[in-house]
């Protein structure tokens, strides 16, 4: 049976990554069409896509850059849509089966929303979705026949193990983390950190800001709260580790004491290959694990007297309503103000818990006041940094 594919952030890393799965899959007789592609800023890229997959449709975000596609070379009798605001439009569409929404930060929100209007099986890279409105969310699919599945390492081996178990026998959620560049490292040293050595991750290739996040370990908490809503599980029973190998992407433990774990070298092409094919796997020639090399497992607590980020995400959860949203705007433009040098490693955590200390919360929220409160947020950081 073919797959159609539309995939938003194309031309990022987990869009990039997609697309050599696709390329693979297709190698292996398992047949994908990717219907539509979008992204921002990334021309060249984009171009080359575009003339390999031949999708129906492709979204440019960015209106000032579409005459530049136009004479890329692409074939011109393709649909090419600009700006992001066509996106509600793309995704609502009927010609397609899995959106692999991989947009970085909160924008990859609302298109999430509209698919799961339209019934949509949706392969989710986009964690801010289920950070920031996670009620929401569930709440919408609660009325659709729409499914999440999760393409982040940490949720899909936490899926994997859950797969044909009772949730009621669930212990707990064990999250692993890498523990990021700069594990072990005083509050000092990292008052030093420069944007460079921040962006050397040890063991993944992602993009700047997930990176970024991956050092502050701001990543692991917007993967807790991403993983309280995806399982519908109590913020109490997920737990995170300090896993510096990379190896375990996470675990259940359940009530007898059993834990299940999911292993893999890190290469996010397995977990999308199987958001892909899900419930079927299908051979790839993916790099396998070889225990005679990978022969030592190493498991250690977060530091997060030092690493407050992930601190802030427990909190948030535990306050529930907006808080979350809050949490997430301060972090997207102090790591992007990090990322332009006008803001050091440190003040990263200060940026975001100014921004919590200064939040009214909303229980009962809409996506209105989702959007407001993320505005407001960014809005607030930018005058004061800018």
């Amino acid at each position: 049976m073919k797959k159609r594919i539309g995939i938003l952030g194309s031309t990022g890393s987990i869009g990039t990554n997609t697309l050599e799965v696709v390329r693979s899959l297709n190698n292996n007789g398992f047949e994908c069409e990717i219907v539509f592609l979008s992204c921002n800023n990334s021309i060249e890229k984009f171009s080359g896509q575009i003339k390999e997959f031949k999708p129906k449709t492709v979204l440019l975000h960015n209106k000032n850059k579409i005459q530049e596609l136009k004479n890329s070379g692409i074939d011109l009798s393709i649909e090419v849509l600009a700006g992001y605001e066509n996106i509600k439009e793309l995704v609502s569409r009927d010609n397609y089966d899995i959106l692999i929404n991989s947009l970085v930060g909160f924008i990859g929100l609302v298109p999430t929303l509209e698919a799961i209007k339209h019934d949509k099986r949706i392969a989710l890279a986009n964690k801010e979705t289920m950070v920031v409105a996670g009620e929401l969310i569930n709440r919408s699919l609660k009325v659709t026949k729409s499914e999440i599945l999760p393409i982040d390492s940490e949720h899909s081996a936490i899926f994997q193990c859950l797969t044909g178990e009772n949730p009621a026998e669930v212990n707990k959620i064990i999250l692993t983390a890498s523990g990021g560049p700069f594990r072990g490292y005083s509050p000092e040293e990292l008052s030093k950190v420069t944007v460079e050595q921040a962006l050397k991750h040890p063991n993944w290739n992602m993009g700047n800001k997930i990176t970024i996040d991956s050092a502050t370990l701001m990543n692991k908490g917007l993967e807790v709260i991403e993983a309280k809503w995806l399982f519908n599980i109590e913020v109490n029973r997920i737990e995170v580790i300090i896993h510096p190998q990379s190896i375990i992407h996470s675990m259940v433990e359940f009530k007898d004491g059993s834990i299940k774990a999911q292993l893999g070298m890190p290469d996010m092409k397995i977990p999308i290959q199987y958001a892909i094919t899900y419930p079927e796997r299908i051979q790839s020639n993916y790099p396998k694990l070889d225990f005679s090399v990978s022969n030592t497992l190493i498991f250690e607590k977060p530091d997060t007297g030092t690493f407050r980020c992930l601190g802030f995400a427990y909190e948030c959860i535990e306050k529930g309503g907006t808080y979350s949203a809050v949490l997430n705007a301060a972090n997207e433009i102090a790591v992007a103000l990090f990322l332009n040098k006008k803001i050091g490693f440190s003040d990263i955590p200060v940026i975001i818990e100014d921004s919590l200390n200064n939040h009214e919360n909303i229980l009962n929220y809409e996506l209105q006041d989702l959007l407001e409160i993320d505005k407001f947020t960014r809005d607030k950081i930018i005058r004061k940094y800018n």
